[in-house]
């Protein structure tokens, strides 16, 4: 065991250094982030109307955090299993959930806005936090056990 762990020395490196990143992400997110909503939904937020919100940078900042932990996440893809067929597909699922997930969201903001707060909460959840990449390595290493 040992010596395996020897030789995949810097694929763990790596992947504690991309998990770092991620963790990084989270950590600086009022600073590096326009998101209204991270104070709003650490309050009691039913009763309390929504902040004000500007739709453009919000849509955009939101865009551009879930892209950014796709990206790390992409790269920890790599590094566990050096497979591009895995990467591209994986960037595909990435483009299309964050697509949908955008969509839905500002879908949301705009046309029910007040009564679906938890609907937004939990959409909101699946961009700003990297949630794929755990069922990304989780089916892969299944399959590869399976195979």
């Amino acid at each position: 065991m040992l010596v395996r762990l020897l030789q995949n020395k810097s694929k763990i490196i790596w992947s504690c250094l991309l998990v770092f990143l991620l963790v990084l992400v989270r950590v600086f997110e009022a600073d590096l982030f326009y998101d209204p909503f991270l104070n709003y939904f650490k309050t009691e937020y039913a009763s309390v109307p929504f902040p004000r919100i500007h739709i453009f940078k919000l849509f955009f900042s939101l865009g551009f955090r879930f892209y950014l932990n796709s990206v790390i996440s992409l790269f920890l893809l790599y590094v566990i299993f050096k497979d591009s067929k895995i990467i591209k597909i994986a960037a595909f699922i990435y483009v299309i959930l964050g697509t949908l997930l955008m969509i839905s969201f500002i879908f949301t903001l705009n046309f029910f806005g007040q009564e679906s707060k938890m609907t937004l909460f939990y959409i909101r959840r699946f961009l700003i936090q990297p949630i794929f990449i755990l069922l990304f390595i989780s089916v892969l290493v299944y399959i590869s056990l399976v195979n």
